[in-house]
């Protein structure tokens, strides 16, 4: 003969707490997935850590390129990829383009990479 247990119920709110506020919009993850795509070249998560690190926030491009062992046009291309994937944003000054993070673009792209902070969110 089979005996039967019954089994306590646990709080799921307590035990299961989802890991994001809420699941990603098909925009929102082609958005995303361009964003961790563009990061997943050395040269152009170098580049966008170069602005980051940069104390006031901008970067020439004169600055990068002397940075770097790349040709000119080699670093505009990857600029342009960070630009276009709206990591980063530009301003023309005489001669020179100066860069910097466009705000709150990093906390987003952390955030969902930080499950913590979705939760903590959602308390």
């Amino acid at each position: 003969m089979v005996s039967r247990k019954s089994l306590p119920v646990i709080d799921t709110a307590a035990c299961c707490a989802p890991m994001v506020a809420e699941a990603l919009s098909p925009e929102g993850a082609t958005e995303l997935a361009r964003a961790f795509k563009v990061l997943g070249d050395p040269v152009r998560l170098r580049v966008l850590s170069l602005i980051a690190a940069r104390n006031g926030g901008e970067v020439c491009v004169c600055e990068i390129t002397d940075a770097f062992d790349l040709t000119g046009p080699t670093i505009s291309y990857h600029l342009r990829q960070l630009r276009e994937s709206g990591l980063v944003d530009c301003e023309r000054r005489g001669t020179w383009v100066y860069y910097w993070i466009v705000p709150g673009r990093l906390a987003g792209l952390s955030q969902f990479l930080d499950p913590s902070d979705a939760a903590e969110e959602m308390s």
